[in-house]
């Protein structure tokens, strides 16, 4: 299909899935591209059924299509992903695992294990290796690095949890004690590897499997994802002197503070997916896109995000307002079916997280009530009043046989006593 470049392998990868080839394989390629950096990529099947035989059949090169609106234009660019070089199976050949170890080279570990990936588990030995979990997959490499007087990593983990940089570090740390791994490798981990946070955002839509993509060629890996793309790292700046991405023109942000950005993220994007979703339902739209094309609820959301969240948000207007666009963007994307059914999953828990906050900073700032957010936390009670919920049984029952105020007083829906909102809801309900 295609002659693979030879370049030093330089990163380790933790999953082989759709995200990872769309996201972080597409940066090092296009890094490649743009400059020196000539990095390939070691993949690590971090669980025992994976699709690593089938990557390898292809030689690890794939295609990756970006679709998508760019300047309100339907836009498809296509890339050959060669940047990685081989796979390890770790539930195979745990050997060959640990070897990796072994190459002074590596520098990067990234990883996307899922939210569920990055966690300690107190019954994970040492001799059971490799049934153990990622964060213990990963300390038993530092240590055999550790013992051959090696350098330590750069960790890039790209799991959606906060602070996942330092859950990693921390969850390391604690294998170290279980395992008696001794105070001279606690403080190798801790003063020869640096642990980025990062912040990820790109849809993923992974392989086509419904609809028939001609290449001219066979891709039994072929991926796809939206245009958009944003990585925030936090940490040291100097990373760009070992990872070019900053001369690609690539959107991504190394900074000192990532809650700014995962803020932006979860109050405009989320937020607006969340405010709008109940309401979208309720009027029996199906897709984020026919949402959009609903003059309705396109205004509402449109409202509920630029006049009511971005006031409360301390990012640069330009910055709020230009990100907000892409969002809008991004959900009129024609080549991406997002049902409104799936996005309601645990809508009251969503709700408390990404439209709460900025309902009452609203009224701490301006002293007045955000009319959009409070129509949409009234349609999401009516939307529990209905059958059409997905969420745990006790949430479900309680908010279907309660009355508003009930609703609102319950801090273990809210973590505060909203009670005071009744009257302002009540008078926005079945509008």
């Amino acid at each position: 299909m295609f002659e693979k470049s030879a370049r030093c392998e330089r990163v380790i990868q933790f999953g082989e899935g759709g995200f990872l080839r769309g996201f972080v394989d597409w940066i090092i390629q296009i890094t490649n591209e743009t400059t020196d950096f000539d990095a390939s990529v070691v993949v690590v099947q971090p669980i025992e059924n994976g699709m690593c035989d089938t990557l390898e059949k292809q030689n690890c090169v794939y295609t990756h299509i970006m679709r998508g609106l760019k300047n309100g234009v339907p836009t498809v660019d296509k890339k050959v992903i060669d940047c990685i070089s081989r796979t390890v199976k770790p539930y195979d050949d745990f050997n060959a695992y640990l070897n990796l170890a072994e190459n002074s080279d590596f520098r990067f570990v990234v990883s996307n294990t899922t939210e569920s990936g990055i966690v300690y588990n107190e019954n994970d030995k040492i001799e059971n290796a490799p049934n153990v979990s990622f964060p213990a997959k990963v300390t038993l490499l530092l240590k055999k690095r550790f013992e051959l007087g090696l350098g330590g990593f750069i960790f890039l983990p790209c799991e959606l949890i906060d602070k996942n940089g330092e859950n990693l570090k921390k969850c390391i740390l604690k294998y170290s004690d279980l395992w008696n791994l001794g105070n001279d490798f606690r403080a190798w981990v801790e003063n020869e590897n640096i642990f980025y946070n990062t912040l990820v955002d790109r849809i993923v839509t992974g392989y086509p499997r419904d609809e028939k993509i001609d290449l001219g060629y066979e891709d039994n890996m072929v991926n796809t994802s939206e245009l958009f793309h944003l990585w925030v790292i936090e940490g040291p700046k100097s990373i760009v002197n070992e990872f070019p991405f900053d001369k690609t023109g690539l959107n991504i942000i190394v900074t000192d503070n990532l809650e700014r950005y995962r803020t932006r993220k979860v109050r405009i994007l989320n937020g607006a997916h969340t405010s709008m979703i109940p309401y979208a339902l309720l009027e029996g739209v199906e897709t984020v896109g026919d949402c959009m094309e609903n003059e309705k609820l396109s205004s509402f959301v449109k409202k509920c995000v630029y006049d009511e969240i971005i006031p409360t948000l301390d990012l640069p207007s330009e910055e709020l307002l230009d990100y907000a666009d892409n969002v809008f963007e991004r959900f009129r994307n024609p080549y991406i079916k997002h049902l409104c059914s799936s996005i309601a999953l645990n809508s009251v828990s969503k709700f408390k997280v990404r439209v709460l906050p900025s309902l009452l900073e609203y009224i701490k700032r301006t002293n007045q009530m955000p009319d959009n957010l409070l129509y949409s936390f009234a349609k999401l009670i009516e939307f529990y009043k209905t059958d059409m919920t997905n969420d745990a049984k006790d949430v479900t029952e309680f908010m279907k046989k309660s009355d508003v105020r009930e609703i609102l007083a319950n801090k273990s829906l809210w973590d505060e006593d909203l009670s005071f909102l009744a009257d302002e809801i009540v008078g926005r309900m079945g509008k």
